[in-house]
């Protein structure tokens, strides 16, 4: 019964994303998120352009609101508008542009280079494009074509930092499948190392360590000097040095009495 229920979940999950790709395809709809409560059902909208998906006074999503609770029976609902503010480095908003540009019929040699170097102008630290399909015209042969770029994870847990978008376009000539890899420039991975930010890192601890190392010695050498003294202080004085110091003595008191006169 439980994975009956998120089955069915999963499945109107998927029917939103579809309704609100019809609906708000002018705005760049790319994904949406559902959130519970105990009294409202809020569904987070990510756009590119907000404004056409609020509409004048918020008349659109009065709307949006009315067909959601009447077709896909949801209780209270509520809509809410979240601006993607680096579309560049969004998989699903490039791939979404790819394919209306090449339904209009612009070249994909264009179209992916340009792409490409949108994205690394954005600050991606990778990215990997796919196409296959009729790329070559009519008449052609159906082929595949990738454009890659920088740093790029395909293997094991570190996949889930990449952000993955797929689509088929159709143009005139064939259809043609679009497959989008980007590594935001946030993400940091655990095997890989910037040498320059290691060494800055290690630097402060190094300057430290000398610090510490002439404390220690500076320390060391006013220990050894306080032995020494009192070293001489405890051996046995000689008979010369004692009427030296007799002598220094009578001397300070004729020149105090001296003074005194």
């Amino acid at each position: 019964m439980i994975e009956r229920f998120f089955i069915e979940q999963s499945f109107r999950k998927i029917e939103l994303e579809r309704f609100f790709k019809k609906q708000l395809e002018m705005a760049g709809f790319t994904h949406l998120d559902i959130v519970k409560t105990p009294l409202v059902t809020r569904i987070v909208l990510y756009v590119t352009r907000p404004g056409l998906a609020i509409g004048k006074g918020g008349q659109t999503i009065n709307q949006l609101t009315e067909q959601i609770g009447k077709r896909f029976k949801i209780e209270n609902p509520q809509i809410e508008i979240q601006e993607i503010k680096r579309p560049d480095l969004d998989a699903r908003a490039n791939v979404d542009k790819m394919v209306t540009l090449l339904e209009r019929g612009y070249s994909w040699r264009s179209v992916a280079f340009r792409t490409m170097t949108n994205i690394m102008n954005g600050g991606a630290q990778g990215a990997e494009l796919v196409l296959a399909g009729k790329l070559a015209g009519k008449g052609g042969r159906k082929r595949k074509q990738r454009v890659a770029q920088g740093y790029m994870k395909k293997v094991g847990n570190q996949v889930s930092f990449v952000d993955y978008a797929k689509a088929t376009a159709y143009p005139k000539s064939g259809a043609i499948g679009i497959k989008l890899r980007i590594i935001p420039p946030e993400v940091v991975f655990p095997d890989k190392i910037d040498i320059k930010q290691a060494i800055e890192k290690e630097k402060p601890a190094q300057e430290t360590a000398v610090e510490e190392t002439a404390v220690e010695k500076t320390e060391k050498k006013e220990v050894a000097e306080e032995k020494h003294e009192k070293k001489e202080e405890k051996k046995p004085i000689s008979k010369t040095a004692k009427k030296k110091k007799k002598a220094q003595k009578k001397d300070a008191k004729k020149s105090k009495k001296k003074a005194k006169k």
